[in-house]
Protein backbone atom coordinates (compact mmCIF):
# COMPACT_ATOMS: atom_id res chain seq x y z
CA UNK A 1 0.00 0.00 0.00
CA UNK A 2 1.58 3.28 -0.76
CA UNK A 3 1.93 5.91 1.36
CA UNK A 4 -1.25 8.06 1.64
CA UNK A 5 -0.66 11.51 3.43
CA UNK A 6 -4.54 11.89 3.23
CA UNK A 7 -5.53 9.55 5.24
CA UNK A 8 -3.16 10.22 8.02
CA UNK A 9 -3.55 14.17 7.52
CA UNK A 10 -8.06 13.22 8.39
CA UNK A 11 -6.65 11.21 11.24
CA UNK A 12 -4.45 14.28 12.47
CA UNK A 13 -7.49 16.30 12.32
CA UNK A 14 -10.03 13.96 14.16
CA UNK A 15 -7.40 12.91 16.58
CA UNK A 16 -6.58 16.83 17.73
CA UNK A 17 -10.71 17.58 17.53
CA UNK A 18 -11.31 14.46 19.85
CA UNK A 19 -8.84 15.75 22.16
CA UNK A 20 -9.85 19.72 22.03
CA UNK A 21 -13.35 18.88 22.67
CA UNK A 22 -12.18 16.34 25.49
CA UNK A 23 -10.38 19.39 27.08
CA UNK A 24 -13.45 21.91 26.41
CA UNK A 25 -15.75 19.25 28.38
CA UNK A 26 -14.11 18.04 30.98
CA UNK A 27 -10.93 20.13 31.66
CA UNK A 28 -11.83 23.82 30.84
CA UNK A 29 -14.36 24.70 33.24
CA UNK A 30 -11.65 23.64 35.89
CA UNK A 31 -9.38 25.62 34.54
CA UNK A 32 -12.02 28.69 34.62
CA UNK A 33 -12.49 27.99 37.90
CA UNK A 34 -9.29 27.81 39.55
CA UNK A 35 -7.78 31.33 37.47
CA UNK A 36 -11.07 32.85 38.86
CA UNK A 37 -10.07 32.46 42.46
CA UNK A 38 -6.27 34.58 41.58
CA UNK A 39 -6.61 38.25 41.04
CA UNK A 40 -5.85 39.71 37.59
CA UNK A 41 -2.25 40.77 38.27
CA UNK A 42 -1.83 36.88 39.46
CA UNK A 43 -3.23 35.34 36.80
CA UNK A 44 -1.52 37.74 34.67
CA UNK A 45 1.57 36.83 36.03
CA UNK A 46 1.40 33.24 35.40
CA UNK A 47 3.05 31.69 31.78
CA UNK A 48 0.38 29.95 29.31
CA UNK A 49 1.76 26.44 29.58
CA UNK A 50 1.44 26.38 33.03
CA UNK A 51 -2.52 27.95 33.02
CA UNK A 52 -2.53 24.75 29.96
CA UNK A 53 -1.84 22.62 32.84
CA UNK A 54 -3.87 23.37 36.13
CA UNK A 55 -6.44 21.78 37.70
CA UNK A 56 -5.33 18.60 36.54
CA UNK A 57 -4.99 18.88 32.99
CA UNK A 58 -2.69 16.33 31.67
CA UNK A 59 0.25 17.49 30.12
CA UNK A 60 -0.52 15.19 26.75
CA UNK A 61 -4.23 16.49 26.28
CA UNK A 62 -2.93 20.41 26.33
CA UNK A 63 0.06 19.09 23.47
CA UNK A 64 -2.26 17.48 20.99
CA UNK A 65 -5.49 19.91 21.79
CA UNK A 66 -2.75 22.97 20.62
CA UNK A 67 -1.89 21.45 17.16
CA UNK A 68 -5.92 21.69 16.30
CA UNK A 69 -6.19 24.56 15.08
CA UNK A 70 -3.22 24.34 12.94
CA UNK A 71 -3.94 21.14 11.45
CA UNK A 72 -7.62 21.87 11.15
CA UNK A 73 -6.71 24.59 9.44
CA UNK A 74 -4.00 22.70 6.83
CA UNK A 75 -6.92 19.75 6.11
CA UNK A 76 -9.50 22.52 4.91
CA UNK A 77 -7.91 24.17 2.92
CA UNK A 78 -6.44 20.84 1.58
CA UNK A 79 -9.57 19.36 1.52
CA UNK A 80 -11.74 21.99 0.03
CA UNK A 81 -9.74 24.60 -1.71
CA UNK A 82 -6.62 24.00 -3.08
CA UNK A 83 -3.82 20.87 -2.75
CA UNK A 84 0.06 21.09 -3.53
CA UNK A 85 1.63 17.65 -5.03
CA UNK A 86 5.00 17.10 -6.75
CA UNK A 87 5.49 15.74 -10.22
CA UNK A 88 7.38 11.93 -9.49
CA UNK A 89 7.40 11.33 -13.67
CA UNK A 90 8.09 12.53 -17.05
CA UNK A 91 4.94 11.24 -18.34
CA UNK A 92 3.29 14.90 -19.03
CA UNK A 93 6.53 16.17 -20.57
CA UNK A 94 7.04 18.87 -21.77
CA UNK A 95 4.05 20.42 -19.96
CA UNK A 96 5.35 19.46 -16.64
CA UNK A 97 8.68 18.64 -15.56
CA UNK A 98 9.80 15.73 -12.83
CA UNK A 99 9.61 17.95 -9.49
CA UNK A 100 7.47 20.48 -10.48
CA UNK A 101 5.36 21.48 -7.43
CA UNK A 102 1.86 22.15 -8.78
CA UNK A 103 -1.60 23.64 -7.46
CA UNK A 104 -4.48 21.56 -7.57
CA UNK A 105 -8.01 23.27 -7.44
CA UNK A 106 -9.99 20.96 -5.15
CA UNK A 107 -13.32 23.07 -5.75
CA UNK A 108 -13.57 22.95 -9.59
CA UNK A 109 -15.24 19.68 -10.48
CA UNK A 110 -17.36 19.58 -6.99
CA UNK A 111 -16.88 19.40 -3.31
CA UNK A 112 -16.05 16.25 -1.85
CA UNK A 113 -15.17 14.65 1.62
CA UNK A 114 -11.88 14.06 2.25
CA UNK A 115 -10.73 10.48 2.09
CA UNK A 116 -13.77 9.12 0.15
CA UNK A 117 -14.20 11.30 -2.44
CA UNK A 118 -17.63 11.77 -2.33
CA UNK A 119 -18.98 14.79 -4.06
CA UNK A 120 -21.62 16.76 -1.85
CA UNK A 121 -22.41 20.06 -4.26
CA UNK A 122 -21.44 19.86 -7.96
CA UNK A 123 -19.96 22.82 -9.16
CA UNK A 124 -18.13 22.79 -12.49
CA UNK A 125 -17.76 19.57 -14.62
CA UNK A 126 -14.26 18.34 -16.31
CA UNK A 127 -13.04 19.83 -19.71
CA UNK A 128 -11.73 17.85 -22.80
CA UNK A 129 -8.01 19.43 -22.19
CA UNK A 130 -7.63 20.07 -18.59
CA UNK A 131 -5.17 18.80 -16.85
CA UNK A 132 -6.69 16.46 -14.24
CA UNK A 133 -5.01 14.70 -10.89
CA UNK A 134 -7.42 12.05 -10.03
CA UNK A 135 -6.74 8.39 -8.06
CA UNK A 136 -5.13 6.14 -9.69
CA UNK A 137 -7.90 3.52 -10.71
CA UNK A 138 -5.69 0.47 -9.98
CA UNK A 139 -4.39 1.91 -6.68
CA UNK A 140 -6.48 4.36 -4.99
CA UNK A 141 -3.97 5.46 -2.83
CA UNK A 142 -1.95 6.98 -5.59
CA UNK A 143 -2.32 10.31 -7.21
CA UNK A 144 -1.89 10.63 -11.33
CA UNK A 145 -1.83 13.49 -13.08
CA UNK A 146 -2.90 13.28 -17.30
CA UNK A 147 -4.79 15.38 -19.39
CA UNK A 148 -8.21 14.60 -19.95
CA UNK A 149 -8.76 13.84 -23.26
CA UNK A 150 -12.49 12.10 -23.54
CA UNK A 151 -15.69 12.69 -21.89
CA UNK A 152 -18.20 10.22 -20.92
CA UNK A 153 -19.85 9.12 -24.63
CA UNK A 154 -16.78 9.97 -26.62
CA UNK A 155 -14.94 7.67 -28.70
CA UNK A 156 -11.37 7.91 -28.50
CA UNK A 157 -9.29 6.22 -31.18
CA UNK A 158 -5.34 6.27 -31.20
CA UNK A 159 -3.43 4.62 -34.05
CA UNK A 160 -0.04 5.46 -35.92
CA UNK A 161 0.63 7.52 -32.87
CA UNK A 162 -2.50 9.91 -33.91
CA UNK A 163 -5.30 10.83 -31.71
CA UNK A 164 -8.64 10.70 -32.82
CA UNK A 165 -11.95 11.70 -31.13
CA UNK A 166 -15.68 11.41 -32.43
CA UNK A 167 -14.49 10.30 -35.85
CA UNK A 168 -12.30 13.83 -36.35
CA UNK A 169 -8.62 13.69 -36.28
CA UNK A 170 -6.82 16.14 -33.78
CA UNK A 171 -4.78 18.61 -35.59
CA UNK A 172 -1.06 18.65 -34.79
CA UNK A 173 1.71 20.90 -36.00
CA UNK A 174 4.82 19.93 -35.91
CA UNK A 175 7.76 22.35 -33.65
CA UNK A 176 11.04 20.99 -33.16
CA UNK A 177 13.01 17.88 -33.02
CA UNK A 178 15.03 17.62 -29.71
CA UNK A 179 18.16 15.92 -28.67
CA UNK A 180 18.89 13.44 -25.89
CA UNK A 181 18.29 15.25 -22.68
CA UNK A 182 18.31 14.70 -19.05
CA UNK A 183 14.57 16.82 -19.01
CA UNK A 184 13.22 14.47 -21.72
CA UNK A 185 15.22 11.22 -20.32
CA UNK A 186 18.32 10.82 -22.51
CA UNK A 187 15.60 10.16 -25.71
CA UNK A 188 15.50 12.51 -28.79
CA UNK A 189 11.51 13.55 -28.77
CA UNK A 190 9.91 15.50 -31.61
CA UNK A 191 7.69 18.29 -30.21
CA UNK A 192 4.22 18.87 -31.44
CA UNK A 193 1.52 21.40 -30.69
CA UNK A 194 -1.72 19.72 -30.43
CA UNK A 195 -5.55 21.26 -30.98
CA UNK A 196 -7.28 19.56 -28.64
CA UNK A 197 -10.99 20.72 -30.64
CA UNK A 198 -10.07 23.99 -29.34
CA UNK A 199 -7.18 23.42 -26.54
CA UNK A 200 -3.60 24.22 -27.95
CA UNK A 201 -0.70 22.65 -25.69
CA UNK A 202 2.57 21.03 -26.64
CA UNK A 203 3.38 17.22 -26.78
CA UNK A 204 6.35 14.66 -27.16
CA UNK A 205 6.83 12.12 -29.35
CA UNK A 206 9.31 9.57 -30.04
CA UNK A 207 10.60 7.22 -32.98
CA UNK A 208 10.04 3.90 -31.20
CA UNK A 209 7.79 1.57 -31.75
CA UNK A 210 4.42 0.79 -29.00
CA UNK A 211 1.52 -0.84 -28.17
CA UNK A 212 -0.59 2.17 -26.61
CA UNK A 213 -2.93 1.53 -29.93
CA UNK A 214 -6.92 1.10 -29.59
CA UNK A 215 -10.51 2.23 -29.64
CA UNK A 216 -12.36 3.16 -26.73
CA UNK A 217 -15.93 4.70 -25.90
CA UNK A 218 -15.99 6.28 -22.76
CA UNK A 219 -18.79 4.78 -20.07
CA UNK A 220 -21.43 7.69 -18.19
CA UNK A 221 -19.22 8.84 -15.42
CA UNK A 222 -15.74 8.05 -16.28
CA UNK A 223 -12.89 10.22 -18.53
CA UNK A 224 -10.30 8.86 -20.89
CA UNK A 225 -6.56 11.02 -19.97
CA UNK A 226 -3.37 10.15 -21.48
CA UNK A 227 -0.19 11.62 -20.80
CA UNK A 228 1.50 14.76 -23.32
CA UNK A 229 4.62 12.47 -23.39
CA UNK A 230 2.68 10.16 -25.41
CA UNK A 231 5.24 7.35 -25.91
CA UNK A 232 6.07 7.48 -22.31
CA UNK A 233 3.05 7.31 -20.60
CA UNK A 234 0.86 4.92 -18.62
CA UNK A 235 -2.82 5.76 -18.69
CA UNK A 236 -5.89 5.15 -20.45
CA UNK A 237 -4.75 3.69 -23.07
CA UNK A 238 -2.97 1.00 -20.93
CA UNK A 239 -5.60 0.19 -17.68
CA UNK A 240 -8.60 1.90 -18.50
CA UNK A 241 -10.55 4.93 -17.50
CA UNK A 242 -11.09 7.23 -14.65
CA UNK A 243 -14.04 6.97 -12.67
CA UNK A 244 -15.49 10.70 -11.53
CA UNK A 245 -15.57 9.37 -7.66
CA UNK A 246 -11.94 9.54 -8.44
CA UNK A 247 -11.25 12.82 -9.68
CA UNK A 248 -9.33 15.02 -7.13
CA UNK A 249 -9.17 18.23 -9.05
CA UNK A 250 -7.97 20.76 -11.88
CA UNK A 251 -3.88 21.54 -11.83
CA UNK A 252 -3.82 24.86 -12.59
CA UNK A 253 -0.27 26.52 -11.69
CA UNK A 254 3.54 25.92 -11.00
CA UNK A 255 4.52 27.38 -7.97
CA UNK A 256 8.50 25.80 -7.73
CA UNK A 257 10.92 23.30 -9.13
CA UNK A 258 12.79 21.18 -7.05
CA UNK A 259 14.12 17.63 -8.85
CA UNK A 260 16.16 16.41 -6.11
CA UNK A 261 16.63 16.44 -2.43
CA UNK A 262 20.44 17.85 -2.90
CA UNK A 263 19.61 20.65 -5.17
CA UNK A 264 18.49 24.24 -4.93
CA UNK A 265 14.63 24.98 -5.47
CA UNK A 266 14.28 27.54 -8.02
CA UNK A 267 11.16 29.36 -9.81
CA UNK A 268 12.07 28.89 -13.56
CA UNK A 269 8.48 27.12 -14.64
CA UNK A 270 6.50 29.17 -12.31
CA UNK A 271 3.17 29.71 -13.73
CA UNK A 272 -0.11 28.93 -14.99
CA UNK A 273 -0.88 25.22 -16.48
CA UNK A 274 -1.98 25.17 -20.32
Amino acid sequence: MAFDFEIILAAAFVLTAVVWVYDRVKYRPKRIAALSDLTQEACSAIPKEVKETMAGTPKWVSEIKSYFVIVAVIFGLRSFVVEPFQIPSGSMLPTLEVGDFILVNKFDYGVRLPVSNTQLIATTEPKRGDVIVFKYPKEPSINYIKRLIGLPGDTISYHNKRLTINGKLVAEEFQANLPPSEKNQGIPVTQYKEDLLGVEHEIYKTMRAINLEGDWVVPEGHYFAVGDNRDNSSDSRVWGFVPEKYMKGRAFYIWMHWNQFLSVPNFKNNGSIE
